[in-house]
């Protein structure tokens, strides 16, 4: 039993690491996708980097909570049945492969997977907000530290929808860039996006932190 916890505790302080980690890494690779000194294949290549780089917060985030609830339950933090852990990891997994699938195909293949996968998204945001709320307000038997944890998890959550909304005028942007080059007005809508999405990634970095730290400080 301590091994097992020793190696659940591991993987959930991974979970920061590689979020924060996968997202300093995409951060790092936009600035060559905005680049106009850069020819259209390095810039298309950054992209393609960046979109790989991102599966790593995408797969921490979806990790995060299937590792902490059986961390809560192991060490006696919340009452729950082994079924409920078990259930709790079968469908985080599932929505991890998902999330994976909508990764690796592209075009109308992935379509359902994404519609499934933004379906998905919605419901936990709305599950994690009400019963982080419950929990404050002392409806359900939660440590303050995880109520509060499944509020800001569920407020990544929002960021990342946010983002998506933000970065939809890239996409049309980076297939003109990919068929007809670069050009002023697409270079210009190109750094206009990044340079909106940019403070909401910022933002998104602080709330891990803050998730980490009430982590380590578990206030009851």
């Amino acid at each position: 039993m301590d091994h097992t916890l020793a190696l659940l505790t591991l993987l959930h302080l991974l979970i920061p690491i590689y979020w924060l980690g996968g997202d300093l890494g995409a951060f790092y690779s936009s600035r060559f996708l905005v680049d106009p000194k850069r020819t259209v294949p390095e810039r298309l290549l950054a992209l393609h980097i960046l979109n790989n780089i991102d599966m790593a917060p995408r797969t921490a985030l979806i990790l995060a909570f299937p590792t902490g609830f059986t961390l809560a339950a192991m060490k006696g933090w919340l009452a729950i049945p082994g079924m409920a852990v078990t259930g709790v990891w079968v469908a985080g997994l599932a929505w991890l492969a998902l999330a994976w699938a909508v990764h690796i195909l592209h075009g109308p293949a992935g379509k359902t997977y994404k519609q499934i996968d933004l379906a998905i998204r919605y419901i936990v945001l709305a599950a994690l907000v009400a019963t982080g709320v419950a929990g404050l307000a002392g409806v359900l038997a939660l440590p303050l530290f995880i109520a509060l944890k499944l509020l800001v998890l569920a407020f990544c959550i929002f960021i990342g929808l946010l983002v998506r909304r933000q970065l939809v005028p890239l996409i049309p942007a980076i297939v003109d860039l990919a068929k007809n080059g670069a050009s002023p007005e697409g270079d210009k809508t190109i750094a206009g996006v990044l340079a909106v999405t940019q403070p909401t990634v910022m933002t998104l970095w602080a709330a891990v932190l803050i998730a980490s730290f009430l982590g380590i400080a578990t206030p009851l």
